[in-house]
């Protein structure tokens, strides 16, 4: 072998690794008879890449979407349910707030009747049974007043009794005669208008018996103020528009007086009904923090039904040298000429602008 002649190269060949892998028959089709991939055939491959990966996009895409449509549906379905919550749980309210509203009813009606049935037939037994007890005491009075005037001793004895009897005369206060509007009552007008003031500025909600207890407005102390002085203790107020408001201006009204005449002042409750008269009693109970033992023929306060018995009534305390005060409820349509000859009476008379209460 001559220097001159050079080895003959061996043909090499290039092989490309591609990104996915090949079969060896896919290796072999790519290599061209240079040892080199043909054009052609790698842009149809990535060709065929590009459509695989924009199919592969597509499917993301559709899932995707399909995904986003799952959770607007799931919202909205929860928005529905929550909806359907809302409007169960207000018709439920308002199913509680009726069957509410009917026990109250219900409790309203057995009080009612508890009232018209017991306590109610109970008040109106002891109203007629007081009544007549007051007829009888009135008619043994009258027999004893006939029997002191008989002549039943000898002419000799009978100085004695009339020393006695004039002694107990004297020793007999006169009965008080009120007139709160004429100038010479000056003192018991500065104490009255003095009792008002602290009514209204400073109330004792556990003063003594006898004792306003409530809340006193100025309009309550310019009621209780026109029938003293403008009425002179005697005269008709227009209804305060309640039963309880009514009966707060007569609690003043008594509590001032027992202030000025102690215990010589017999309250006189006139109204139609057991009912009404229980309010009545409660209600000044509650304003004078006084007991129920302060009611009867011979107590503080009697309550009537009819007017009749209250006249005799009052006729016999002021034989006895008494101050009857007689309140006549606003129900009362009528009032007895004979209850206008007493010296302290006070009728609430109906507003004709407002409802008459029951």
């Amino acid at each position: 072998m001559n220097s001159d002649e050079l080895p003959t190269p061996e043909p090499t060949f290039e092989v490309k690794l591609s990104p996915q892998p090949l079969n060896f028959g896919d290796a072999i089709a790519e290599i061209g008879p240079n040892g080199t991939a043909d054009p052609a055939q790698r842009v149809a491959e990535l060709e065929r890449r590009e459509q695989a990966l924009q199919q592969e996009i597509q499917a993301l895409q559709a899932t995707l979407k399909q995904q986003q449509d799952e959770l607007a549906e799931t919202q909205a379905t929860m928005g529905r349910l929550v909806q359907e919550g809302l409007r169960e749980l207000e018709q439920r309210k308002q199913t509680l707030q009726i069957a509410v509203e009917q026990l109250e009813r219900r409790q309203e009606r057995v009080r009612t009747e508890m009232r018209t049935t017991f306590a109610g037939v109970s008040q109106d037994l002891a109203i007629r049974v007081q009544g007549f007890k007051d007829y009888l005491v009135g008619s043994l009075q009258d027999l004893v007043n006939a029997a002191e005037e008989l002549e039943l001793v000898p002419e000799a004895e009978e100085a004695p009794v009339a020393v006695v009897t004039e002694t107990k005369s004297a020793e007999r206060q006169a009965a008080p005669n009120p007139q709160f509007a004429e100038q010479s009552f000056q003192d018991q007008t500065k104490q009255i208008r003095s009792l008002l003031d602290r009514y209204r500025n400073s109330p004792d909600y556990y003063g003594p018996p006898w004792q306003l207890r409530r809340t006193f407005e100025p309009v309550h102390a310019e009621r209780v103020s026109n029938w003293f002085f403008t009425q002179g203790g005697r005269g008709a107020l227009r209804t305060m528009g309640s039963r309880l408001q009514n009966i707060l201006v007569s609690a003043a009204i008594v509590s001032i007086l027992r202030r000025l005449y102690g215990n010589r002042v017999r309250t006189l409750i006139l109204a139609n009904t057991p009912e009404r008269l229980g309010e009545w009693r409660r209600g000044l109970q509650d304003c004078l923090g006084i007991s129920r033992a302060d009611f009867g023929p011979e107590q503080g306060i009697v309550l009537f039904e009819a007017p009749e018995p209250l006249i005799q009534k009052a006729d016999r305390l002021v034989q006895e040298n008494q101050l009857p005060l007689i309140i006549v409820d606003d129900t009362e349509d009528q009032i007895s000429l004979s209850l206008l000859q007493f010296s302290l009476w006070l009728a609430f008379a109906p507003d004709p602008q407002m409802p008459r209460f029951f």
